[in-house]
């Protein structure tokens, strides 16, 4: 009995001892190197690194796309208001003081044009007809700026007198350049061809544009890599209107210009 209980207790010994040789050999095996904790930190950073790369890279693009959509917005908006305007030339007819001739207001320049409207830009509420200004201002380095001059056609002589400048309205900023084209309707009586032209004067041509087109070329810069053109292309439906002119000494009201009597159709 005592042997039998000697050499369970020997078993016993040796496998506890055994437990203990292997349980040392397991939780001494060696942990990482330095080179491997390193390197691993090396490889973890990288990939943040593309990561937040990747990120600003899409938050700058997202921001430069807001900034195009919104400057084109407001190209888009403005370039309605100002269409209406052009729409809505009147073939105004005046007879200056300090001309012999009577004749239309409106003149054509490749960066400028005048003319009589009846729709103006800056009343809130229909006013009477306007007399409109548009200019392009060169600006330098900062680019230039298409400016507004409006006022009521109220004085015979408007045309023959400098706008001033408490008047201006600065439209678009930062702008290279903005050009003005008129469009010419071909004419076998007057031995004209169609086309666009850099100038307009009534004082030769003794009628109106049949259209009339703007190009807006924004500047490089603050998300636009490139000067995209900008146009507004405006029929002028009065071109064919009989011409409204001032009565008496004073220059009364002016009233919306008749249209020339239409041919009868068939059948009348």
């Amino acid at each position: 009995m005592t042997d039998f209980m000697n050499r369970r207790d020997g078993a016993r010994a040796r496998l506890k001892r055994g437990l203990f040789i292997q349980g040392r050999g397991f939780f001494s095996a060696s942990g990482f190197t330095l080179v491997e904790v390193m390197l691993t930190l090396a490889i973890l950073g990288l990939i943040l690194l593309i990561v937040f790369g990747a990120f600003r890279l899409g938050l700058s693009a997202w921001e430069k796309g807001e900034f195009i959509k919104e400057e084109f917005q407001k190209l888009r908006i403005a370039s309605q208001i100002i269409s209406r305007q052009f729409k809505s030339i009147v073939p105004y007819n005046i007879k200056s003081q300090k001309v012999d001739a009577d004749y239309l207001a409106f003149e054509g320049k490749p960066h400028y044009v005048r003319f009589v409207s009846a729709f103006s830009l800056k009343a809130k509420q229909p006013e009477g007809l306007v007399y409109a200004i548009y200019q392009f201002r060169e600006g330098g380095s900062e680019g230039g700026s298409l400016v507004l001059y409006e006022q009521r056609a109220l004085n015979k002589d408007f045309m023959e007198e400098p706008p001033s400048e408490d008047l201006a309205v600065t439209l678009f900023e930062g702008i290279t350049d903005v050009r003005f084209e008129y469009y010419q309707e071909a004419s076998l009586e007057k031995n004209q061809t169609g086309g666009w032209e850099e100038e307009w004067n009534t004082r030769e041509k003794k009628e109106l544009p049949k259209a009339l087109k703007m190009t807006v070329i924004p500047k490089k810069g603050q998300g636009i890599k490139e000067e995209l053109p900008f146009t507004i292309l405006t029929p002028i439906p009065s071109y064919r209107y009989e011409a409204v002119k001032l009565t008496g000494s004073k220059g009364g009201a002016p009233q919306a210009p008749p249209a020339r009597p239409r041919p009868p159709g068939p059948g009348a």
